[in-house]
């Protein structure tokens, strides 16, 4: 099963933001060779390949390096897509989150048990199917960044 990817326009930004972190550390590379170097990094041999593989197709809500930020269990969270696969034809997504920041997911103010690592299965708008007692969404995505 290949990975699910970004398309074309996010791809070449990721590139860009490549390019430009390596700049930062003063190590200068091309546009053409950030191209390269993010293919390599997806498991791509070359841009070639990658652009092939991500094709001319609408975009996918969720895809391997998106940043995405929302509410896990009501706490809000910053997170990167670590893996994503596409369920029942796209209509759900089951989507794994590493947290910026680990999120506390208890209420209780004499416990606490934190989370960084989240795999939760979505639907296109970025909700969770899964609710908790009260009916709210376990996840809900609300922007990316």
């Amino acid at each position: 099963m290949s990975p699910i990817l970004a398309d074309l326009p996010n791809l070449k930004q990721q590139a860009r933001q490549l390019r430009s972190a390596l700049e930062q550390e003063g190590n200068f590379i091309s546009h053409a060779e950030a191209l390269e170097l993010l293919a390599r990094q997806l498991g791509f041999r070359n841009w070639n390949t990658l652009h092939a593989a991500s094709g001319n197709r609408p975009p996918e809500p969720y895809w391997l390096g998106q940043t995405l930020s929302g509410t896990y269990l009501g706490q809000p969270f910053t997170g990167e897509v670590i893996a994503v696969r596409k369920l029942n034809g796209g209509k759900r997504y089951d989507v794994t989150f590493h947290f910026e920041t680990p999120v506390d997911v208890v209420t209780f103010d004499s416990f606490s048990a934190y989370r960084q690592r989240v795999t939760c299965t979505l639907d296109e708008a970025g909700q969770s199917f899964a609710t908790t007692s009260n009916g709210r969404p376990h996840m809900k995505v609300t922007g990316t960044h």
